[in-house]
């Protein structure tokens, strides 16, 4: 069903999974820990469903500033699980700090339904319906309602039979009145493709409009942009595939780092370039390797989760 605000029960769970998260990967685990943490998660389904959501979203925990990174690797053991300590007051103490605000957003832990960094789900809903949600998102789903609230990230939703469902999103609420639809939600925009059948849209404070098999349609606040085609056969993240077809590398590079944890980062002067080519989603790194041998560049690693590609020549 469509969430409240998360309860202070709610929070707690949030808060003692990240302390677990902190405790295992501190490096001084005892087996001892392990097994507390294994009975913390057989203690309810909260706990468990907790843990789950912290170990999809976990890669990209390893992101750490500078100087908390340095300090915890300059210390000796005991002191480095202090450090570890002092980080997780401030991860968890200060929810508006980066590490929780970022990693932790309050959406994933109060949605029904949440996917960490390059995750991707498939559920079947009571009616036969297919579900599909992608990288970092956060989705409620009201099956008896027939209903779904996309807090952010993309869906794709395949009916089983002619009755309507309806997704929300901030900007809109979409009825599907059969077929499938790709609707994606973030940074103010909303993006909707209907890949068979028809879906009427009802842009918050703007007319109604319908969407049919083969058409898109981006939305703002400042109202919906045109109606335009596309082609439905294309494959895409839902096969765990990212398609290219003349793009520039610079938007090509934008998407790519909705499915890879840690940072991505290339020169300006990349941008222009163009790529074509079909990739897998599920070895982003790979993918960064291919770009550099085809296009003459190369990948800098400060770390495993931090990659810039540079021209060959040039150094970062």
């Amino acid at each position: 069903m469509l969430s409240p605000e998360p309860s202070d029960e709610a929070r707690r769970v949030a808060r003692s999974a990240a302390r677990w998260w902190v405790c295992i990967e501190s490096g001084a685990v005892s087996e001892q820990d392990l097994a507390r943490l294994q009975r913390w998660r057989e203690a309810s389904d909260a706990h468990e469903s907790a843990w789950r959501r912290v170990s999809a979203l976990k890669g990209r925990f390893q992101i750490l500033p500078p100087a908390l990174a340095m300090a915890s690797l300059d210390r000796p053991a005991p002191g480095r699980r202090d450090m570890l300590k002092g980080l997780l007051g401030v991860a968890v103490v200060a929810p508006a700090g980066w590490w929780l605000a970022r990693e932790l957003p309050l959406d994933a832990w109060r949605a029904d339904e949440a996917t960490g960094t390059g995750e991707r789900r498939r559920l079947t809903l009571a009616d036969g319906s297919v579900l599909h949600i992608n990288t970092s998102t956060a989705v409620d789903i009201d099956a008896e309602k027939r209903q779904l609230r996309l807090r952010r990230g993309e869906i794709m939703l395949r009916l089983a039979d002619a009755t309507p469902f309806h997704i929300r999103t901030a900007l809109t609420d979409v009825r599907l009145d059969q077929g499938e639809i790709n609707v994606r939600e973030g940074s103010g925009v909303c993006r909707l493709s209907v890949l068979a059948g028809q879906a009427e849209v009802r842009p918050t404070g703007f007319a109604a409009l319908t969407l049919r098999a083969g058409q898109r349609i981006q939305l703002s606040d400042a109202g919906p942009g045109p109606i335009t085609g596309f082609d439905p056969r294309q494959p895409g993240w839902r096969e765990g595939v990212i398609v290219a077809l003349n793009q520039p590398l610079g938007e090509f590079l934008r998407e790519l780092d909705r499915y890879r944890p840690g940072i991505l980062r290339w020169q300006p002067e990349l941008d222009a370039l163009r790529v074509t080519g079909s990739f897998r989603l599920d070895e982003p790194d790979q993918v960064l390797n291919l770009l550099a041998v085809s296009l003459q560049l190369r990948v800098q690693w400060r770390t495993r989760y931090w990659a810039t590609l540079v021209p060959q020549e040039k150094s970062a």
